[in-house]
């Protein structure tokens, strides 16, 4: 989905379309890495100088709460963000440079049902990452 579609969508939901907040988008839109926030702040700085990290903090929550982005977890506890993913997909990340790519598929109903009858909970979704090295790293 396009910068332009996820502004529109922050406007739709009563957000104001800041220079700062489109620098954050572009940004966050157009790669294919997770982004922590501190390094979408260093890339949308050079859009927009003016940018606080206050405001990259708060328009990656509003795009998560919109599920324009989605967040993820990494090995070294750091949170980062990437574009969404379409429909239910689960993510491949590069451990060396950041790249990320989603897929599709997965088969996991054996362990989920085995998982639930051995805790008792009812589990109702499931998120999957797998870390590894992208092509160009090996």
């Amino acid at each position: 989905m396009p910068a332009d579609a996820w502004l529109e969508q922050l406007r739709d939901n009563g957000y104001r379309l800041t220079k700062a907040r489109r620098a954050v988008v572009e940004t966050v839109e157009k790669t294919t890495r997770a982004l922590t926030p501190v390094e979408v702040f260093d890339m949308a700085r050079k859009k927009y100088r003016a940018l606080g990290l206050v405001t990259v903090y708060r328009t990656l929550e509003k795009l998560e709460e919109l599920r324009l982005i989605q967040r993820v977890h990494q090995p070294q506890g750091c949170q980062a963000f990437i574009a969404a993913g379409v429909g239910h997909q689960h993510l491949l990340l590069c451990q060396n440079c950041g790249q990320a790519a989603f897929f599709d598929g997965d088969d996991l109903e054996m362990l989920t049902n085995a998982i639930a009858r051995n805790t008792g909970y009812q589990i109702q979704d499931h998120w999957l990452q797998l870390f590894g090295l992208c092509a160009n790293c090996r």
